[in-house]
């Protein structure tokens, strides 16, 4: 604040001047000297953006970029002056940080919904909860419905709530959202490291089966990898004409010939 009061103050012909140096010959120095002089007055608008609970240095970031288009865009010729003009660019730069700030939400979507946001504190009679008189008169003035001046009034008077949790004053912890709101589904990498380890294992699977002889593979499939696989030993040796025990051993030694491959690569 004291760098800023230590810029003076222009004249309206040092004003026309400057002007007239960016307008004509794109003068940067120029640009400067007008925006420094300006700026108290962007810290004069955001303080009456102060109850939104946003931080004042951010709302004076935002009008100074406000400030800076409105420099470029101003016209000495136009007989108007510099702090009028520059008046409309802090406020929409103010009003879109806001919007998209303010408790993290967007509160404000549409343009009646906007006019309301910044509007409906001051026309309000006091802190209290709008009796329908009041709605009804402050929906006509802005020509809104009065069921929108409703939903408007319970955003702005919604309370934030901590998701991690406190410590009482006797030193217990007590049970926060975050507790509940966690995701526990893995991680974008996690589960990327996951889907490539099951596509080595199918891999590494499909090259161990065809390793196996044409029975061992068929028993194998049979017991243990076809959809709703239930094949019996007794079922597999009719199919080959051999007993269950021999069926039983193949298996034994299909199942140790694939886990050592697999381990092996």
């Amino acid at each position: 604040m004291r760098a800023i009061k230590a810029f003076p103050l222009l004249s309206a012909e040092e004003e026309y001047a400057l002007g007239s140096r960016l307008k004509n010959n794109n003068d940067l120095e120029a640009a400067q000297k007008l925006i420094v002089s300006h700026l108290r007055l962007v810290v004069s608008i955001a303080r009456g953006y102060l109850g939104y609970g946003l931080p004042q240095s951010d709302l004076i970031q935002e009008g100074n970029i406000g400030l800076m288009k409105a420099v470029k865009r101003f016209d000495p010729d136009r007989g108007v002056r510099l702090v009028s003009f520059a008046m409309h660019w802090i406020k929409a730069e103010m009003n879109e940080y806001i919007v998209r700030n303010w408790r993290l939400v967007k509160t404000a979507t549409t343009k009646a919904q906007r006019k309301l946001f910044f509007n409906l504190r001051s026309m309000k009679n006091s802190h209290d909860t709008l009796h329908s008189d009041e709605v009804k008169r402050i929906a006509r003035q802005l020509n809104v419905k009065p069921e929108e001046v409703r939903e408007m009034e319970y955003r702005l008077n919604g309370h934030e709530i901590s998701l991690d949790a406190h410590i009482d004053d006797d030193g217990d912890e007590s049970f926060s959202p975050i507790a509940y709101l966690e995701d526990e589904s893995p991680e974008p990498s996690e589960f990327l490291a996951n889907k490539q380890t099951e596509q080595l294992q199918s891999s590494g699977l499909s090259k161990a089966l065809m390793s196996l002889d044409e029975r061992s593979r068929r028993v194998l499939e049979a017991r243990w990898l076809t959809y709703n696989a239930s094949s019996t030993l007794h079922d597999l040796a009719a199919e080959f004409n051999v007993s269950a025990e021999r069926i039983r051993q193949i298996e034994q030694k299909a199942m140790q010939k694939i886990k050592g491959l697999m381990l092996a690569a």
